[in-house]
């Protein structure tokens, strides 16, 4: 795939830093609308860390619900905050002795709890990014980092999914949905993937085995069973589905609530188990994800990408109106 002029491999990387840069913030919890510009210092990265100048970040639903103070009792206040925890752009700083580079392109999975992908500059431990190929672009390698490893460390840690198994994705056209049906795909297993009926023909062309629309029918009342039920939507419980468990099987989502983690502290010594899980930044994970993508194993879908400025644009499409895949924001031309 031919780049785009923005994705070329740069040449140079500014040979003074600013001391400031433009950042997306809010100071309050709210509605997108909380969502501005203002100018902040760059961050300095640890002895242990990379600066990125980021070239591109991504929206997750974890972002809106952060900034809405939905998990304020998980991650306590502190503001203003820059959301997001994707990015992709090239390293202007790192340690030395690291296995970057100044001016590698990098996808990175930001590892601090409150985000700091929307703006001009970026940290992040050199444990939790990685170097993309020529081909990958900028937006696409944005895509990849909280979703993918989402998917990636719930099928393969949580799920143990293996060769032959049933898989179920609930939430198959989503963000991270997406990456699921493939990677499950990638590891042998038989997917059923579960989302509108309009988003038929995208999760097929996932790989998706068979396609079960939640607006005509409801999975969890079906005589069948499946070794691994994903619930990339949060939408189903544990009790919902334990019925459609086969005997050993495993139930994964990715609601994070008081609930869930409950759930998974009472189902773990049982057959049937339950697991609530948080993506963890992972740089090897990362690798693993690149290399799938560069072995035709993984496609990425970009739903719609916004400008920086447009930040609260991209939150609420992503809240409202994203059909399948990623919402992405294009911060620089690098």
């Amino acid at each position: 795939m031919a780049l785009s002029k923005q994705d070329q491999i740069p040449t140079t990387v500014p040979a003074n830093l600013p001391a400031t840069m433009q950042a997306i913030v809010y100071e309050d919890y709210g509605d997108a609308d909380q969502l501005r510009v203002k100018v902040l210092d760059v961050p300095t990265p640890e002895k242990d860390e990379l600066l990125i100048q980021v070239a591109s970040a991504s929206v997750n639903p974890i972002d809106y619900r952060l900034r809405s103070g939905e998990m304020k009792g998980l991650i306590p206040g502190g503001f203003p905050r820059v959301p997001g925890f994707d990015v992709s752009g090239i390293v202007a700083k790192c340690p030395e002795g690291s296995r970057f580079q100044i001016g590698d392109r990098v996808m990175a999975f930001l590892d601090h709890t409150r985000g700091g992908a929307a703006a001009e500059y970026a940290t992040c431990s050199v444990d939790a990014a990685a170097v993309i190929p020529e081909s990958m672009s900028f937006d696409l390698a944005a895509a990849v980092p909280l979703a993918g490893s989402t998917a990636l460390q719930s099928l393969r840690d949580h799920g143990k999914a293996t060769a032959g198994q049933q898989v179920l994705i609930n939430g198959a056209s989503g963000g991270v949905g997406m990456f699921a049906v493939q990677i499950a795909k990638a590891y042998g297993c038989h997917v059923d993937a579960v989302a509108s009926g309009a988003n038929e023909d995208f999760c097929r062309s996932l790989g998706a085995d068979r396609f079960l629309n939640y607006e005509t029918a409801d999975f969890t009342g079906l005589a069948e069973k499946w070794d691994l039920i994903f619930d990339a939507a949060g939408k189903v419980n544990y009790l919902d589905v334990r019925s459609v468990l086969a005997e050993d099987g495993r139930y994964v989502t990715t609601e994070p609530d008081g609930k869930g983690i409950l759930m998974t502290l009472l189902t773990w010594p049982l057959s049937k188990s339950g697991k609530v899980m948080l993506a963890r930044p992972n740089g090897d994970d990362l690798r693993e994800l690149i290399k799938f993508y560069e072995t035709g194993k993984l496609s990425i879908t970009i739903d719609r990408s916004f400008p920086m400025l447009s930040a609260a644009q991209a939150h609420r499409y992503l809240q409202e109106d994203a059909e399948h895949g990623k919402v992405v924001i294009q911060v620089a031309e690098l």
